[in-house]
C-alpha cells in the first residue's frame, strides 16, 4: 500500500486519519503538538533537513507499539515506514524528548490540580519484569526474592502518581542499591524535592545517606503486621498505581530491548499518552470515563419476608459463598457470579456483616 501525500513511498502519513484506539483524537493532538514542537525545538542541536514524516502520524506509531506490544516490523502500513518510525524513536529519545515532553504535561497537570509545578514531595518503590530472549546476559539478573529472571525498574513519581525519575537496572541490583542511584537522579533533576515516601525494603542506610548526602528525607510507610486482608496504605500505594498503569501498556509487560535506555524511553513514551489524555480531559472539563458501568440501583425491600431474608443471609459468621447465590436470587441479580466474588471481597475485608443493616437498617424487632 502506498499513500499519495506521503514523501516517502510505504506509508500514509500526510493526512492520515485515526483509526486505532492508541492514536491521538483531535483534541488530544491540539493539546500535545505545541508541547511536542517546543521541546524539539530545545533539543536541536543543529540545523538540519526538515522531517519528511508527519510528526502526528509518527508519535501515533510509537504509541501503537508501546500500547500494543507488536515488533517494530509489525507497524499497520497507514503509518509512516518502520524504519523511520525506529529511527525517530531512537533519535529523540537519545536527545531526552518523552522525558522533557512528560515533563511539560506533567507540570500543567499539576497546576490544573492546584498544585505548585515543580513536586516537593515523591514516593518510591521498584518493578521487577521478565525479560526476553532478546535481552543479553549482561544486561540481565534473578531477583532472589520475587523469582523472575530479568531487569528491575526502580522509579520515583510525585503524590499525583505521575513519573518523575525512572532507571532501569538488573533485576539482580538489590532495592536499596538501586534506590541509591534513583534518588541522585531525582536530586539532580528536582532541587525542590524534600521528602520521599517508601515501603519498608527502603529502610537503613539508605535513609541516613539521603539525609546526610542529598538532604532529602526518606519517609518508611510500614504495613502493619497484624492486617490480614488487602489494606491501601496512605502515600506508598500511590506508586502502585502508577506501576498499574504503565503495564496496561503491552510493551512494558516483558523486557525485550537489549539496551536498558530504549526501555526507560518506552516507559516515558507510556507515561506521555495517558498524561495527554488527561490533562485534554481535564481543561474540557470531563470528568474521568468509567471503565465499568455503575452498580445497579438497590431493590426496594417492601416485604418484611424479603427483608428479613436478607439480614438473615449477611448477618452469620463466618461468611459462606453459598448464601451469595441465595441472595443473588431474593435480589434478583442476574450476574451471579460477579455478585458472590464481590460478597467474598466484602467478608474478606471483615465488614459484610454491616452492609444488611446498613442498607435497610436494624431488624425490627417484635412488639
Amino acid at each position: 500500500m502506498k499513500a499519495g501525500g506521503c514523501a516517502s513511498p510505504g506509508g500514509a502519513c500526510r493526512g492520515r486519519k485515526p483509526a486505532y484506539p492508541s492514536d491521538l483524537t483531535d483534541a488530544q493532538w491540539s493539546v500535545l503538538e505545541p508541547e511536542a514542537r517546543g521541546a524539539m525545538a530545545e533539543l536541536v542541536a543543529v540545523a538540519g533537513r526538515p522531517m519528511v514524516h508527519d510528526l502526528r502520524a509518527v508519535l501515533d506509531a510509537v504509541n501503537y507499539v508501546t500500547r500494543y506490544g507488536i515488533e517494530w516490523r509489525a507497524l499497520p502500513v497507514d503509518f509512516p515506514p518502520h524504519e523511520a518510525v525506529y529511527a525517530f524513536f531512537v533519535r529523540w529519545s537519545r536527545r531526552g524528548l518523552p522525558e522533557r515532553l512528560a515533563g511539560r504535561l506533567r507540570g500543567r497537570l499539576r497546576v490544573l490540580a492546584g498544585r505548585e509545578e515543580l513536586p516537593t514531595a515523591g514516593c518510591m518503590d521498584s518493578q521487577t519484569v521478565r525479560a526476553a530472549e532478546t535481552v543479553g546476559a549482561a544486561a540481565c539478573g534473578y531477583d532472589a526474592g520475587k523469582k523472575p529472571k530479568g531487569q528491575k525498574r526502580p522509579v520515583v513519581v510525585d503524590t499525583l502518581g505521575l513519573l518523575l525519575c525512572v532507571m532501569v537496572t538488573a533485576a539482580s541490583v538489590q532495592d536499596r542499591d538501586g534506590a541509591h542511584r534513583v534518588l541522585a537522579l531525582l536530586r539532580e533533576k528536582f532541587s525542590a524535592i524534600g521528602l520521599v515516601w517508601a515501603d519498608g525494603g527502603y529502610a537503613g542506610r539508605l535513609q541516613a545517606w539521603a539525609r546526610q548526602v542529598l538532604g532529602l528525607a526518606v519517609t518508611i510507610v510500614k504495613r502493619s503486621d497484624d492486617v490480614r486482608c488487602f489494606v491501601v496504605l496512605p502515600r506508598r500505594w500511590v506508586v502502585e498505581r502508577t506501576f498499574a498503569w504503565l503495564v496496561r501498556y503491552r510493551r512494558l509487560v516483558r523486557v525485550y530491548e537489549r539496551r536498558p535506555d530504549h526501555h526507560e524511553a518506552l516507559i516515558w513514551w507510556a507515561s506521555v499518552h495517558p498524561m495527554t489524555r488527561r490533562l485534554t480531559r481535564e481543561l474540557a472539563g470531563r470528568p474521568p470515563v468509567s471503565r465499568w458501568s455503575g452498580p445497579p440501583p438497590l431493590p426496594i425491600l417492601c416485604s418484611p419476608d424479603r427483608r428479613g431474608k436478607v439480614l438473615q443471609l449477611l448477618s452469620p459468621q463466618p461468611w459462606r459463598a453459598g448464601r451469595g447465590s441465595e441472595l443473588a436470587a431474593i435480589l434478583g441479580i442476574e450476574n451471579v457470579n460477579s455478585f458472590r466474588v464481590q460478597l467474598c471481597q466484602w467478608s474478606h475485608q471483615g465488614y459484610i456483616h454491616k452492609i444488611g443493616p446498613a442498607l435497610y437498617g436494624p431488624m425490627p424487632t417484635s412488639t
